[in-house]
């Protein structure tokens, strides 16, 4: 038995596609029943409505540790993928309990039912920071508790001492490191947000720079770790490094619309994200660009991906051309 946490997520959707497609017996859990209408989703996109009924879902709550007993039941094998996604620092509580103290759980019953291998879906924004020396950022890269981290990168990252205290207790474990993760379907989170903003007419772009990986090689690389003897190790899942001004660009390509022509340059962003903070403060309005978010914007960084394609030898679909296939399907 295989178990799915985040199997409402766009990671966690397309990872139970992939396992039900290849027949494997698989179980995932949802907390709100309504959530499973998105998975549907993706199954339907892809046309393969009639594996969706092949799935086990059971309601449970990676924070409810007694919903989790009767989910790890008869399990060999974990893909946690389940976490909270927020750079507003109002939901810092949440973000930390749900990343941190859920993937604790997680491990707990994890090493309690003596599952095989456990695999968790961490973050590049958990990797560490570079020296002045260094110029592409890699799984050996340290943390720097001394640098500014937003509050999910803290939490991921806190997860993952998490998952590594469990592989010191007996757990054999593997932990992937994605970057912004493109997919079809679910623009109300993650990198969906960035495509329905493009589709609206949203103007603006910087020119800061960071990693980009289609979905469907995140499942595909998890699921071969999984099957490998490797473990106990981390793996960035990368594929280009380009600007957001790139992606935008190709997702207004893709979609046939005018392309953002306002560029935001460092000053102009870190005037926004104290406007945006004042009017949060005084007026308890949602945050829409916290400082690290602003940072990220302009920040220019470096990932490598050697590492995964010398384990796997995979071959990464290219993003842009990803980016046209998802908006044409």
């Amino acid at each position: 038995m295989v178990l799915v946490t985040g199997g409402t997520g766009l990671v966690g959707a397309h990872l139970l596609l992939h396992l039900v497609e290849n027949e494997e017996n698989v179980r995932a859990i949802y907390r709100k029943l309504e959530t499973i209408q998105k998975t549907k989703n993706i199954f339907s996109y892809y046309k393969k409505e009639s594996l969706f009924e092949k799935i086990n879902w059971l309601p449970a709550d990676i924070l409810d540790v007694p919903s989790l007993e009767t989910t790890f039941e008869n399990v060999e094998y974990v893909y946690h993928c389940a976490a909270f996604i927020s750079f507003d620092p109002k939901d810092e509580d949440t973000i930390r309990k749900t990343n941190i103290e859920g993937t604790a759980n997680v491990v707990n019953f994890c090493l309690a039912k003596n599952v095989q291998k456990l695999c968790f879906i961490s973050s590049i924004a958990a990797l560490g920071d570079l020296k002045e020396n260094e110029k592409i950022i890699t799984e050996e890269t340290e943390w720097n508790p001394e640098k500014s981290h937003s509050d999910y990168a803290i939490s991921k990252f806190g997860a993952e001492m998490e998952i590594w205290r469990g592989q010191q207790e007996g757990l054999d474990c593997i932990v992937v490191n994605p970057g912004v993760i493109l997919g079809p379907r679910i623009w109300e989170e993650g990198s969906g947000v960035i495509f329905k903003k493009i589709a609206n007419g949203f103007p603006f772009y910087t020119k800061g720079t960071t990693g980009f990986v289609a979905v469907t090689d995140v499942v595909k690389s998890m699921v071969q770790l999984m099957k490998s003897e490797i473990k106990n190790e981390r793996f960035i899942l990368v594929t280009n490094t380009i600007s957001f001004q790139e992606l935008f660009n190709s997702m207004a390509d893709a979609l046939k619309i005018k392309k953002p022509s306002i560029y935001i340059n460092p000053f102009v962003m870190g005037v926004l994200w104290r406007i945006d903070w004042f009017f949060s403060t005084f007026f308890r309005t949602k945050r829409l660009l916290d400082k690290e978010t602003a940072i990220a914007s302009y920040s220019k960084k470096m990932y490598s991906n050697e590492k995964i394609k010398n384990a796997l030898q995979i071959d990464f679909l290219d993003v842009h051309q990803y980016i046209k296939e998802i908006s044409i399907l």
